[in-house]
């Protein structure tokens, strides 16, 4: 997972994972949520969505929920999580913002 921190650009599964997880969340139910969102364009397999929730862990954006009943591994956006994700949704409004102006908001 190639995610710019420092440029703010983040890989769009990465964006969709990190929206999702705003409502704590399981893995199977990540991967429902960005194939609904995404009206299916986006479908993650297992293999990948667990090794970009290890990664986001790791980076301190997302943490596991333990409700100590043993169910499903979930999951929650972390503080820190949600400032990469605010960024993120100010830097694409940002290049929304200049493309409409070169292109004129035509097909927009």
């Amino acid at each position: 997972m190639r995610d710019n921190v420092r440029g703010g650009a983040l890989t769009e599964v990465t964006f969709f994972i990190l929206l999702a997880l705003y409502e704590r969340m399981h893995g199977y139910g990540i991967m429902q949520f960005v194939e609904e969102k995404t009206g299916g364009r986006l479908i993650l397999g297992a293999g990948s969505l667990y090794g970009a929730l290890n990664n986001l862990q790791g980076k301190g954006w997302i943490a596991p929920v333990d409700d100590g009943k043993g169910r499903k591994k979930e999951y929650i956006i972390t503080d820190i999580g949600r400032e990469i994700a605010e960024a993120e949704l100010l830097r694409m409004k940002e290049l929304v913002e200049i493309a409409e102006q070169i292109i004129g908001g035509k097909g927009v």
